[in-house]
């Protein structure tokens, strides 16, 4: 038997490559997602005067500069989530990254449909700062999960946190709305203000966010729900969070109805769309006191 059978240099030098390659492929993910966050900074300051004085030079800053941040971003994810050993992010550092490359390519998708930058005032700020706490403290990676390299288990979280995005998209654009209808009715045509879109195409952005985030909503809840069913049987059904999840799949699906069988708009679709948001933050917290989600970067 040769020294490798024995246990010799060759297994010696697998079991150093086996535990340095992680490490290195972490190392890898963090340098790229740092990249990217450098980015969406320099695209967060380029996008203020392009909105606010209408400078086409900066427009030109502050769009290649998101596109290749949303390219670094997305290969630190990949990198990150393999030197990990699963398909799904799960802790807090790998959602809060997942979260900001989602919210990334929602500014790119709204710029490249309506041509307006405005969005991009509040998005891209907050892109950085999801971004910045896993580029410089990531979380912990000794976590085991039922389904952990499951697919399924990949598109309960990806399309939760899809909607998730969606419904950001959705508060800022109604938000947006109401500031534009209170100048409009104020009769101030100058200003800063006066470089918003026009009250239809922020209420498109409103209306059609909510759309996309709807199914993307109620596809994760139900592959979730039969994950949780496999797991822990119907006794999954008492958690907070799960129950916050589904208060808030209703309040969603109320939410587009009246607006679309009201037509409502202004003041009353942003507190509309903000209660909704609220419960959002609140199932995001519920993980504090879930049985069912404890895995998510929490012992």
């Amino acid at each position: 038997m040769g020294p490798t059978a024995c246990g010799g240099p060759g297994a010696k030098h697998r079991k150093r490559y086996t535990r340095w390659w992680p490490q290195a492929r972490l190392f890898v993910s963090i340098f790229w997602l740092k990249v990217a966050v450098v980015l969406y900074g320099v695209a967060s300051l380029a996008v203020l005067p392009a909105v606010l004085y209408d400078r086409p030079r900066w427009r030109a800053v502050a769009i290649p500069a998101t596109v290749a941040a949303l390219l670094f971003h997305f290969v630190s994810v990949a990198e990150m989530l393999r030197s990990a050993h699963h398909l799904v992010p799960v802790n807090a550092s790998e959602i809060q990254a997942a979260l900001g490359l989602l919210l990334a390519a929602a500014f790119l998708l709204v710029y490249a449909a309506y041509r307006t930058l405005t969005v991009g005032v509040v998005l891209l700020p907050a892109v950085f700062l999801l971004g910045l706490l896993p580029a410089f403290a990531p979380g912990t990676r000794d976590i085991t999960v039922p389904f952990m390299n499951s697919a399924w288990l990949w598109l309960h979280i990806g399309l939760l946190l899809a909607a998730y995005a969606a419904l950001f998209v959705s508060v800022l654009a109604s938000v947006l709305y109401l500031i534009q209808e209170r100048r409009l009715k104020s009769r101030s045509p100058r200003g800063i203000l006066s470089k918003l879109p026009p009250l239809e195409t922020t209420d498109q952005i409103a209306l059609k966010s909510l759309l996309v985030g709807l199914p993307c909503m109620t596809a994760g809840l139900l592959i979730g729900t039969a994950l949780a069913q496999m797991t822990y049987g119907a006794s999954y059904f008492r958690d907070p969070k799960v129950l916050l999840s589904f208060t808030m799949w209703i309040a969603y699906v109320a939410m587009i109805a009246i607006r679309k069988s009201s037509g409502l708009r202004g003041r009353r679709a942003v507190w509309l769309s903000s209660f909704v948001f609220f419960i959002m933050l609140a199932v995001w917290s519920a993980d504090q006191v879930s049985s069912v989600h404890q895995f998510a970067g929490r012992p």
